[in-house]
């Protein structure tokens, strides 16, 4: 974010409206006897077929948020990479509600905007090694499906 563009105090108050929604989100309810918290993103994520892909849009908010407060392009990109991780595994059937009540999207999107507002060049720096990462480790994913898509033609042809 441009600390010349950008009003401070004006930040911290979209930040605090962000981190209002974020503990809605994600921390509100609390469990009894086990000292953890889920919100209300993971209880919409029971709901079947449209659960997910609500909380997706609700996390989207904060997003957007970001994007209006000025965050850099790898720090938003990462944003998106925390909602789709989370919306992706919300999609598998109750394993994918714990880990959404696990990861937190939504707080760890706004953390990452307190970041960027203090720091905006290694918060910018962080989230461009993490998506290098995840690139890295989706091409090494997909490069195997490859290799194994090869062998197993090759071993069908072998056996015609």
């Amino acid at each position: 974010m441009d600390r010349d563009e950008r009003d401070p105090a004006a930040s911290t108050g979209e930040l605090r409206r962000l981190d209002a929604l974020a503990y809605l989100l994600d921390n509100s309810i609390p469990i009894p006897g086990t000292g953890r918290r889920v919100g209300l993103d993971a209880l919409i994520g029971l709901v079947p077929g449209v659960g997910d892909a609500a909380g997706a849009l609700l996390s989207s908010y904060i997003v957007v948020e970001g994007a209006r407060l000025g965050a850099p392009p790898a720090v938003l990109l990462r944003m998106v990479l925390n909602v789709g991780v989370e919306a992706v595994a919300g999609a598998v059937p109750f394993a994918g509600d714990l880990f959404d009540a696990w990861w937190k999207a939504n707080d760890r999107n706004v953390r990452l905007l307190r970041r960027t507002v203090r720091a905006p060049d290694a918060a910018r720096r962080s989230s461009l090694a993490v998506l290098v990462g995840v690139l890295a480790l989706l091409l090494v994913v997909l490069g195997g499906a490859a290799v194994l898509a090869f062998l197993a033609l090759q071993a069908l042809v072998g056996a015609l």
